[in-house]
């Protein structure tokens, strides 16, 4: 089963691993691949900031991913959204499709939250038809938005509020649960 785990100081170096890889950094907006300080300094500010929550996505209790939600603190009620598959042999399982129904529950359920966002890289289709498949809609599209080894990016914003999301979830939840990939 899939599940959301809030984040444990050994999660740093394996968030770390993964970032190293290619096929994870060809999708960070980062400017350059960060040093092993700043991905600490990274990894504490996501644990230390009231704005920010990240949680590590697992299989059993094995970590497959992170999901994060930033600017948590604002008066908007609405969260900025960013998740990644970094286990290779989780990718196209329907762990980052499961992640995204428990996500989105915490986002619109525990957060209370009335929009969640992101900015997807517009070439980076596998992460727009998968966040389109959990129900968010493209609401922009930024040219040359991002910098990504030197060259600038076009970046699609996509968005959910939630009575959107209640309209789906029950049925998301449904189609998980039969193919066993979250709890009933």
């Amino acid at each position: 089963m899939i599940d959301l785990r809030d984040l444990r100081d050994e999660d740093e170096a394996t968030l770390y691993q993964w970032r190293r890889e290619a096929e994870v950094d060809r999708w960070m907006s980062d400017a350059a691949f960060p040093s092993p300080e700043a991905h600490q300094e990274w990894f504490n500010r996501l644990r230390d900031d009231s704005g920010r929550r990240g949680w590590m996505i697992v299989r059993g209790d094995a970590p497959q991913g992170l999901l994060t939600l930033a600017g948590l603190d604002s008066h908007h009620r609405r969260g900025e959204w960013a998740f990644f598959i970094g286990a290779p042999d989780a990718r196209g399982r329907g762990v980052g499709r499961a992640a995204q129904v428990l996500g989105l529950d915490k986002a619109f359920g525990e957060l209370g939250l009335l929009k969640v966002w992101a900015e997807v890289m517009a070439d980076n289709d596998a992460a727009l038809k998968a966040q389109t498949a959990a129900g968010f809609r493209r609401e922009g599209y930024l040219r040359g938005h991002v910098l990504k080894d030197g060259e600038p990016r076009d970046v699609v914003l996509l968005g959910i509020l939630a009575e959107e999301w209640r309209e789906r979830r029950d049925a998301a939840r449904k189609a998980l649960a039969e193919a066993h990939l979250i709890a009933a």
